[in-house]
C-alpha cells in the first residue's frame, strides 16, 4: 500500500511537470518573434532545361478563408482534424489511440497530426524522420498556435497543401481540376479535392478515378456522420458526375518529390543562402534534374520491384561534373519520405574494392598480379586471427590474377592485397576520392563492412569514370531570388587527383564483372546480366547479408543501385538480382541509340594478349584468352614473383 502510494504521488508530480513544461513553452513561444507565413510560397525549383517542376510550399495564388467554399473546409476538418478548433496545435486523445492501434496491429495504420502540424510539416519543405525533425516541427506548431488565429492556420494549411500534378494549395487545385475559383466548389468537387493530399500519385482522379472516387465517398459519408451536411446533401453529391479540366501530368511528383527533398537538404548546405530566404522562401532554384532520366529511373525501378518489399536508392549522375539528374529515395514517397539516396548509410561490400585495386595499381600491382585463393586465416601479432570466406565458399586453390579476382570479387584475394599495402592505404585513397563516412582501418574494411551513403558512393566511382579527376555529386547548379539576383553558383571542381593512365586500366578491369572470358571455376558476379548490356562498362557490385549494391558507368553516365530492408533483415539469395537488373536496364535505356562511350588509351599503357585467369602471356594451349592493360615496362613475362611469399615472409598468413 505505502508502495501504490508513493506510485501515485511520483505520478501526480510527473504529471505536474509536463504540463508546466508545455505551459512554459507555450509561454516561451509568445515571446518569439511572430512567423511569416504567407511569404513560405516563393520556391520554386527547375530541372536541367529551366523547366519548372516544383513550386515551394505553397501556392501563387494565395486566397483568404473567406475566398474558399464552406463546404472545401469542412471536408477537411470532417476528415483531417475534426477537434481543430477545439485543440491547442495536438490532439492528444487521438496520439494515445493511434500509438495503441499501431501498436496492436504492428504497423503505421493510423496517424495523429492535426492540421496545424500539418501546415507546420509544409513550411519546413523536407520531410525528414529524424527526432530532430520532429521536435523542430513541434516547436513550429507552438508557434504558429500562440502567433496565429485558428482561421490564419486553416488559411495557410489550404494554400500550401500538395493537390497533386504539381498544384499547391486550393486555389490552384481548383482551376487545374474544375476550372473554377475555390470559393465556387461543389460538395462533390470539394470532398474530390479534400481526398487528394492523404497520396497526390494515387488519389488524383486523373491518375485512378475509382480510387479517388472511393476516397470521395468516404470523406462525404464521414461529413454526414460529423453532421456537416444532411442526407439529402449527400445523396446529392454521391450522385453529381464530375467533369474535369486537367490534365495528368507526365511526370510522376511522387518520386521526384525525393528528388525535391534532396535539392532542399543541398540548399540547407549553402553557406552564401541567407538563412532568411531558407525560412521565408523567395527563391528560385535550378536544378540538374533530367527528367528523362528520372522518367527511366523511376520506370526501371518499378518494373523491377512492383511484387517485392525490398526498398531502394539510385543515384544517376554525370561523371564529368558531378550533377545528379536522376535520384530516388524510396518506392513510393507517399508511403515513406525518408529519403534513402541522402539520410541512409549502408554496408556496401564489396564495391569498397575498386578503391582498393586502384591503390594497388599506384603500389606496383598490375592486371596480373597474383594471389593464391584457398581458404586462409590471417594472423596478427597480438595472435588475433581473421578467417574471410568467398561468397558460396568457392575457391580456385591455385594462383589467380587481379582481373580475376575482381570478376570473382574473390575476398580472398582483397584481404591479402590490404594488408599487403597496409591497412591504412585504403583509408587514405578513400578520403582522396571524398569518402567521409567513419572508415576503420581493419582487415574486413575491403569487404565493405564500413557504412556509406550512396551519393558518396557515386562520387567515388566518379574520379573513375572521369578518368582521374575528383568531382562532387550535386543537384543544384544555381540559386536566384524573386529579383533574378545570383545568389549562388555551383562552380565545377574538376581536380585530376588519379593517373588518367591507371585509371584507364582500373575501368578495363571492371569490365571483368560480366565478361564470358572469366568463366573458369566460378562465374562472374555480373554474368547473369551480360546478354542485356549493348555498351561497354565498368562495373562493380557489393553483397553483405542486408544490402546489394551495383556502381556501373561508362564516360557519360553513371548509376549506382542499392537494394535492401529499412530494418536490415537479412536478403534472399534471390533478392540479388534486383539492383543488378535495375542498374542494366536504366543504363541501357537511357543510352539507347547511342554510340558507346569508353575511354581512348592512354599513349604509356599497353595491351598484351593473356590468359586471363592466370595473367600469363597466353599460349596456344590456352582455351582462355584476353588482351589486358598494362603502363608499359609492366607487361608480364610469365616469371613473375607471386605476392603470397611476401605476405609469408610477413607472416600475415597461415
Amino acid at each position: 500500500m505505502k508502495l501504490l502510494k508513493q506510485l501515485v504521488k511520483i505520478g501526480i508530480i510527473g504529471c505536474l511537470l509536463v504540463i508546466l513544461g508545455i505551459v512554459g513553452l507555450y509561454g516561451y513561444a509568445k515571446m518569439t518573434p511572430k512567423l511569416s507565413i504567407k511569404s513560405a510560397n516563393a520556391i520554386a525549383m527547375y530541372d536541367s532545361e529551366n523547366n519548372l517542376f516544383f513550386q515551394g510550399s505553397g501556392s501563387k495564388e494565395w486566397i483568404p478563408l473567406s475566398k474558399i467554399s464552406p463546404n472545401l473546409i469542412n471536408a477537411t476538418i470532417s476528415t483531417e482534424d475534426k477537434k481543430f478548433y477545439q485543440h491547442h496545435g495536438f490532439d492528444f486523445l487521438r496520439i494515445i489511440k493511434a500509438l495503441y492501434v499501431n501498436i496492436v496491429s504492428g504497423s503505421k495504420k493510423q496517424g495523429a497530426s492535426t492540421i496545424s502540424q500539418q501546415y507546420a510539416k509544409n513550411l519546413f519543405l523536407d520531410f525528414d524522420k529524424t527526432w530532430s525533425r520532429k521536435l523542430e516541427e513541434m516547436w513550429l506548431t507552438i508557434q504558429l498556435e500562440v502567433h496565429y488565429s485558428k482561421d490564419d492556420i486553416l488559411e495557410g494549411y489550404l494554400n500550401t497543401i500538395n493537390y497533386g500534378h504539381g498544384m499547391y494549395g486550393i486555389e490552384n487545385a481548383s482551376k487545374f481540376y474544375f476550372n473554377k475559383s475555390a470559393s465556387d466548389l461543389t460538395l462533390a468537387e470539394a470532398a474530390m479535392l479534400t481526398g487528394i493530399p492523404k497520396s497526390p500519385a494515387n488519389y488524383s482522379p486523373l491518375v485512378n478515378y475509382e480510387l479517388a472516387k472511393s476516397r470521395q465517398e468516404m470523406i462525404l459519408r464521414q461529413m454526414y456522420r460529423n453532421q456537416y451536411i444532411t442526407e439529402e446533401e449527400l445523396n446529392q453529391a454521391l450522385n453529381e458526375e464530375l467533369v474535369f479540366v486537367g490534365e495528368k501530368s507526365e511526370i510522376n511528383l511522387n518520386t521526384v518529390m525525393y528528388y525535391q527533398d534532396a535539392v532542399i537538404r543541398e540548399l540547407k548546405s549553402i553557406k552564401s543562402i541567407p538563412e532568411s530566404f531558407l525560412d521565408t522562401g523567395g527563391l528560385k532554384i535550378f536544378t540538374n534534374l533530367d527528367m528523362n532520366a528520372q522518367t527511366i529511373l523511376e520506370q526501371k525501378m518499378k518494373d523491377n520491384l512492383q511484387d517485392s518489399e525490398l526498398e531502394v536508392a539510385s543515384v544517376m549522375m554525370d561523371p564529368k561534373t558531378g550533377k545528379v539528374i536522376a535520384l530516388i529515395g524510396g518506392k513510393d514517397y507517399s508511403k515513406s519520405q525518408f529519403n534513402r539516396a541522402v539520410q541512409s548509410k549502408r554496408q556496401v561490400g564489396s564495391t569498397m574494392k575498386p578503391f582498393l585495386y586502384y591503390a594497388a595499381l599506384e603500389n606496383g600491382f598490375t592486371s596480373s598480379t597474383t594471389f593464391m585463393s584457398q581458404e586462409t586465416t590471417f594472423t596478427f601479432a597480438n595472435n588475433q586471427t581473421y578467417s574471410p570466406q568467398n561468397y558460396g565458399g568457392t575457391y580456385g586453390d591455385k594462383p589467380i590474377s587481379l582481373a580475376t579476382a575482381i570478376a570473382y570479387s574473390d575476398n580472398i584475394y582483397a584481404v591479402k592485397t590490404h594488408m599487403f599495402l597496409g591497412e591504412d592505404t585504403l583509408v587514405d585513397f578513400a578520403r582522396r576520392v571524398g569518402i567521409t563516412a567513419d572508415l576503420q582501418a581493419v582487415p574486413s574494411l575491403p569487404l565493405g563492412t564500413a557504412e556509406i551513403n550512396i551519393m558518396e558512393m557515386a562520387s567515388g566511382y566518379a574520379a573513375f569514370a572521369n578518368e582521374g579527376h575528383l568531382v562532387k555529386a550535386h543537384l543544384i547548379s544555381r540559386v536566384e531570388d524573386l529579383a533574378g539576383n545570383v545568389l549562388y553558383e555551383r562552380k565545377l571542381e574538376n581536380e585530376q587527383i588519379l593517373s588518367r593512365s591507371l585509371t584507364f586500366i582500373l575501368n578495363e578491369l571492371l569490365t571483368s564483372t560480366y565478361d564470358s572470358a572469366f568463366i573458369d571455376y566460378n562465374y562472374p558476379t555480373a554474368i547473369n546480366i551480360a546478354a542485356k548490356l549493348t555498351h561497354k562498362y565498368a562495373l562493380k557490385s557489393g553483397t553483405t547479408d542486408t544490402d546489394h549494391w551495383s556502381i556501373g558507368y561508362n564516360k557519360d553516365i553513371l548509376t549506382a543501385v542499392w537494394i535492401g530492408y529499412d530494418d536490415s533483415r537479412d536478403l534472399e539469395v534471390s533478392d540479388y538480382k534486383y539492383s543488378r537488373n535495375i542498374w542494366a536496364d536504366t543504363m541501357e535505356a537511357y543510352l539507347k541509340d547511342q554510340p558507346d562511350a569508353w575511354y581512348e588509351q592512354p599513349s604509356d599503357v599497353v595491351g598484351v594478349l593473356v590468359n586471363p585467369i592466370t595473367g600469363k602471356p597466353a599460349v596456344e594451349s590456352d582455351t582462355k584468352k584476353k588482351i589486358m592493360y598494362y603502363l608499359r615496362g609492366t607487361e608480364p613475362n610469365g616469371t613473375e614473383t607471386a605476392f603470397d611469399e611476401i605476405l609469408d615472409e610477413e607472416n600475415k598468413i597461415q
